[in-house]
This record gives C-alpha cells, structure tokens and sequence, in this order.
C-alpha cells in the first residue's frame, strides 16, 4: 500500500510538472490596462481581415489593395496593424530571407569557391540571374551581394550547394522556420521559385526580416543598393531590385529605409518585406500580392503602411506581436556539416528536448519527495 501510494504520489507530481510546461491560457489581470484576451477568443492576428486597435487620435490607415500585409515595430516586436497575417500565400523570393537566416551562419565571407556545372543545374526558368558561372571562382560574399541585390537563384543554388544540398538546405530552412515561431512557411524550394505546396504569410516573413535585422552581414547586404559582382575579365556594377532602396522605375526612395528583401513570380505576385528607421524607431512591413495597379503597387502600398506605422506608433494598441527571435540558436549547417553534406533532422529538436528535460527535471523532483515521505534517502554518486 505504501508503495502504491509512493508511486500515485510521484505519477502527480510528474503530471504537475508537465501542466506548468504547458501554455497557459491567457485571463484578464486586473490593474494592467486592457484586458487580455480569454482562451477561448480568437487572437487578433488569427483573425481574418483588417486587424488595428486605434485610439481617438490614431490615424486612418491607409487603403491597401495586397492580400495580406503587416506592420511591426522591429523593435518591439509588436504588430501594429495587419490584414489576413496568417494567410497562406506563395512567397517568391522574401523566403530569401529565411534562406539567408539559415546559411548565413555556416558559410564565412571570405570562403572562397570554384563553381561547378553540376551546381547550376536545377535552375526554374524565367529565373532572376546574377550571373554566376561555372569553372569561376568567387568569394561567398560575393555570392550573398548576388542574392540580396540581384535575387540570383543562380547564387541561391550555388550557397545551397556548398550547405550541403539542395534538399537538405529546405530543410533546414524549414527548422529554422519552426523555431523562429513561424508556422505558416512550407519551404520546397530555397530560392522562392513557384513550386506547389511552397508557402508562406505576412506574418512569418515579418518574423523572417526582424530576426535578419539582428544579424550585422544579413542587414548590410539587405541594405546595399549597388555593388560589383566578378564578371568574365572584369568585374560589372548590379543594382538592388528593390526600388524603395534605389528608387528605380520612377519609385521614390523612401528616407531611412533599411532594406530587406522584394520579390516576383507568376503565382506570387508581387511581394515584398520592408524595414526603415526614424528617430528611435524601426518600422518593418510586408506585402504580399497587391490587386490594384501594375508592378511598382507593391512599393506604394509599403510606403503608406510605413507613413501609417511612424504616425501611429504609441497611437493604437497592439494586435499581437512577432516572436523574440534572440533565443533561437543558429541554424543551418556549420562549416563542418557544409563540407561533409550531414544533415540535421526536419524539426531541429532543441525546443521538444529542452521540454522534455524540464519535465524529466521535475518528475525526478517528484520521485526524491516521494521517497522522503517513504523514509528513504536518494542517493548520489
């Protein structure tokens, strides 16, 4: 009998410390402003259409025609307005930008690399190219100035290469997806080409811009508007495509913009992650497939939403927030695994195994009570 209730008593106390690692559902805390949302309510950013919680003196948002669209203080996290965040859409080269997140860490800079044919193969056609060659050697960061400024899938497929793969490269994009808070994406195909079953939302590519901000190489390629990438002899100017950056196509640049990452297919539309700075802020949008107007749409629609998002701040209240992306280890294969092709697993496992030890940390709390309450000591070694 003693025995059995020992191990009902150690059975609770593990139920109990898997419970406290659960989420817990979110009730209103008195003396803390505006209630918080009870469990059963549908967050706002779940929610379909416009989203914004505006005081009296807040501005009128703007008439924005894209499918789906956020604004975000970068750094805060919070989500200022946002139309349908989560749904999911083809991303065409922002998931660039999840592409960077995961490579970048394995492959330094000044690496330097002799493109081989077989790297090149693969390649959708209709591609965006910078140019790259096989039998040419080039310098990694010259590969990453191809894939910001130019949105060259033949760079993409090149730095995929030397990240073990193209498959294993999706796939680490995809655990890198999964532990940056970012559900939405399905990653097929690392350089954004239109391929079935590819998606991602505004949401998770705002994700995917405020954690490369953090990164000091992911915002100063983002960042350059122009740069000399190493041609046959010679090397040859490139422009970012992005023309709120370099203000190409009759698009005004937009004053204090950072940078990030544009992109086109047939399926996608237009789309686009923005980020600029004023004052003390930085403001980060995105736009996904604008209905009205021609191919500059995009730019003006991330334009009002910036001009919107400057002139709200500390006007509304937040409709929810992007994930803290400062906790999340580095992903993507280190040199080691670069060279040698190993792969990790699809979903990364550090977040399951951190829970996993918590609770086996607790359970082992429950067992050492239950054996004093026996009499028995636990022993060490």
């Amino acid at each position: 009998m003693v025995v059995s209730l020992t191990a009902f008593s150690c059975s609770a106390l593990c139920v109990a410390g898997a419970l406290a690692l659960a989420p817990s559902p979110a009730f209103a805390r008195p003396g803390t402003g505006l209630p918080r949302p009870m469990a059963s309510q549908t967050p706002y950013l779940q929610r379909a259409g416009t989203q914004v919680r505006t005081r009296s003196d807040a501005p009128e948002l703007p008439d924005i025609s894209a499918l789906s669209w956020v604004v975000a203080d970068s750094g805060t996290g919070e989500v200022l307005a946002a139309h349908d965040a989560h749904l999911k859409l083809p991303p065409a080269s922002t998931l660039k930008t999840l592409f960077a997140l995961t490579v970048l860490p394995a492959l330094p800079a000044g690496i330097q690399h002799t493109v081989k044919e077989e790297e090149l193969e693969g390649i959708g056609d209709g591609s965006s190219l910078v140019g790259v060659a096989a039998g040419h050697t080039y310098r990694v960061s010259d590969l990453w100035r191809g894939v910001f400024l130019n949105s060259g899938n033949d760079a993409v497929h090149v730095l995929a290469a030397m990240n073990g793969g193209w498959h294993r490269t999706a796939v680490r994009m995809q655990s890198k997806a999964r532990s940056l808070g970012a559900l939405d994406t399905h990653v097929e195909s690392p350089d954004g080409y239109d391929t079935p079953g590819q998606v991602s939302s505004a949401y998770d590519l705002a994700v995917f811009g405020r954690a490369g901000l953090r990164n000091p190489e992911f915002a100063r390629y983002c960042s350059t508007a122009e740069a000399s990438f190493p041609g046959d002899g010679y090397p040859y100017e490139i422009q970012n495509t992005n023309r709120l950056l370099t203000g190409a196509d009759g698009v005004a640049p937009y004053p204090g913009l950072i940078g990030v990452k544009n992109g086109y297919t047939t399926n996608a539309g237009n789309t686009l992650v923005a980020a600029a700075h004023r004052g003390k802020r930085t403001l980060l949008v995105t736009v996904m497939n604008p209905q009205a107007g021609g191919g500059t749409t995009v730019y003006e629609e991330a334009r009002s939403l910036l001009d919107w998002g400057f002139a709200a701040a500390g006007h509304v209240e937040p409709v929810g927030s992007l994930p803290d992306s400062r906790s999340v280890p580095a992903a993507g294969a280190s040199p080691v695994q670069a060279r040698t092709g190993s792969a990790d697993g699809p979903d990364g496992g550090w977040p399951e195994a951190a829970g996993i030890l918590g609770a086996a940390g607790l359970g082992a709390g429950g067992v050492a009570l239950a054996l004093r309450l026996k009499g028995v000591r636990p022993t060490r070694d």
